[in-house]
């Protein structure tokens, strides 16, 4: 049982100085994969964010809607939006830990207009976790609106992993 506990020791120890940081500014890789939560179904959501500066990333989201009512009458193009993302790298002026990063930002898509948050913490290098909610601000409908309007038009809770590459 202490061989156990000492390979665990040292594998932890290693891992404080192999962790990855959350953010490393200009040319800075990420890809996040995670499941969407919110009202009236739930989804498959992808992003990729690339730094452009110390504190400045653009990227794109993908997400696609599972598990709809069958009576909301949701067609493909109803269940899929695409955004172009911009976000603000705050993790190093927290400075809680190099391995953690957080970032506001805004976005524009094939269904909204909108705001995001997110956290992501590297725990190896190479991989971790991340948790965002992306709010829109104004709404893309057609006329006259269809319940289906709604699935890429509100609130979404997203968790997931991130990879740096």
């Amino acid at each position: 049982m202490k061989i156990y506990g000492g390979i665990l020791l040292i594998i932890l120890s290693f891992s404080g100085v192999l962790a990855q940081e959350g953010y490393t500014g200009r040319g800075d890789n990420k890809f996040q994969v995670g499941w969407g939560i919110q009202k009236n179904g739930n989804g498959v959501r992808a992003s990729y964010d690339y730094g452009l500066g110390e504190n400045i990333s653009v990227g794109v989201l993908a997400t696609y809607v599972t598990g709809v009512d069958e009576n909301f009458g949701a067609q493909l193009a109803d269940r899929f939006d695409a955004k172009a993302r911009f976000n603000a790298n705050l993790g190093s002026l927290f400075d809680v830990d190099r391995a953690f990063d957080v970032y506001p930002g805004l976005s524009v898509g094939l269904k909204n207009f909108g705001g995001h948050i997110g956290a992501r913490w590297f725990f190896s290098r190479g991989f971790g976790i991340y948790a965002e909610v992306d709010v829109p601000l104004a709404k893309y409908q057609t006329v006259p609106a269809e319940p289906a309007d709604n699935l890429n038009n509100q609130v979404v809770g997203t968790i997931g992993a991130s990879f740096h590459f």
